[in-house]
């Protein structure tokens, strides 16, 4: 058959096996969108009523613990340590909070100070370190904090109430993965996410969660490979013999591996896509119970991308089923596409925004704005 097809076929070809049961969907599934170079470094009068536009209800952001301590805080529990820089956060929280949106804060790298000099990828020598870090965090983001502006009109920050450890744990983009021949990343990450769980919620405000995971789909568990990682499984129930024990919720991002799948393709091997999520949630139910899920990234990418990238038509298409995949989960909490606005730079971005490089709304933008909410 001819190897071209004109874009309303396509429309029609992809459209005909996404249709979802209204019935089946669920209010409760929390839409969101991470774009960290928006949200933080972007306009933010560009940005904000943007994703207001796109009815955004949680906004995914990196706290990185790097970028915040870049030295050690004499008095690290207390958010106002002069070595603490949150500039950049508070900014990105209120303008989210004026616009109506949640936000998600994932608490991620380790300052070289924390881990002997060594690369931001290696976990903490001293887990405590962390654990008060995510107590500062939490505090400052409690929504019972008036950060000391020596403005005449201060009023308290704004309440982040959904947490993530870390991103990508068996990634080594994210965290180490080997030491001496074999992997030592479930260990390291059993201990992260317990810090943070900790610092979290030792802070006792009401309706604080964090949840652990936030997976990749794949993996090699090949640690004598020039990139080792670990499959999403593999990992789950390493970190469980390594001592994880505390979470509200499994944090997933079930990205696919090629442009021939759909949303609702089952992968091939060990990987967890969006396709067989429940194999993972099966998997949760016998580690941790029957903790709530998130799925803290997903998306797809379209041209210039030459590997992974799908038709605009085709991405908008997958944005109405893959939401609908997750909505008829009773498990699924919320979903976060990532992300607005693709990146500019083509040898090492992302393709999967709803806004082209150069500000053109893609289909898929349209799309996005109208999902059941």
């Amino acid at each position: 058959m001819p190897r071209r097809i004109g874009v309303a076929a396509a429309i029609v070809f992809v459209a005909a096996g996404l249709c979802v049961p209204v019935a089946s969907a669920k209010a409760h599934m929390l839409v969101g969108i991470q774009d960290d170079a928006m949200t933080l470094h972007g306009n933010p009068t560009f940005t904000f009523p943007t994703l207001k536009q796109l009815r955004t209800q949680i906004v995914r952001i990196n706290l990185n613990w790097n970028d915040v301590a870049k030295r050690r805080p004499a008095h690290a529990q207390d958010p106002a340590d002069p070595a603490y820089d949150w500039d950049l956060y508070d900014r990105a929280i209120r303008y989210s909070a004026q616009y109506g949106m949640q936000v998600m804060l994932t608490i991620l790298y380790t300052p070289s100070w924390a881990n002997g000099g060594a690369a931001r990828n290696v976990p903490p020598s001293n887990y405590t370190d962390l654990r008060n870090f995510a107590y500062a965090a939490a505090t400052r983001y409690g929504g019972r904090y008036i950060a000391n502006t020596d403005q005449f009109d201060e009023v308290y920050l704004p309440a982040v109430k959904y947490w993530t450890a870390w991103n990508e744990p068996a990634n080594p983009n994210w965290l180490q993965q080997v030491s001496g021949g074999r992997f030592v990343s479930p260990r390291s990450y059993a201990r992260i996410c317990t810090a943070i769980w900790e610092g979290v919620h030792f802070t006792n405000f009401a309706g604080e969660k964090v949840a652990c995971g936030v997976t990749g789909p794949r993996g090699n568990n090949a640690p004598n490979t020039s990139r080792p990682s670990l499959s999403p499984l593999t990992f789950m129930r390493l970190t469980k013999a390594a001592g994880l024990r505390n979470l509200d919720a499994y944090a997933h991002n079930p990205y696919y591996g090629k442009p021939s799948e759909t949303p609702a393709s089952r992968p091939g091997g060990s990987a967890v896509t969006l396709g067989n999520m429940n194999t993972l949630i099966a998997l949760v139910n016998k580690l941790w119970g029957k903790k709530r899920i998130w799925i803290t990234e997903y998306g797809w990418q379209t041209p210039p991308d030459q590997i992974f990238g799908v038709s605009y038509a085709r991405q908008a298409a997958y944005v109405r089923q893959s939401f609908a995949i997750a909505r008829a989960n009773p498990r699924i909490d919320l979903m976060v596409w990532f992300m607005l606005r693709d990146d500019t730079n083509l040898n090492v971005g992302w393709q999967s925004g709803l806004i082209t490089a150069s500000g053109k709304k893609k289909p898929a933008f349209s799309v996005f704005a109208r999902l059941p909410h």
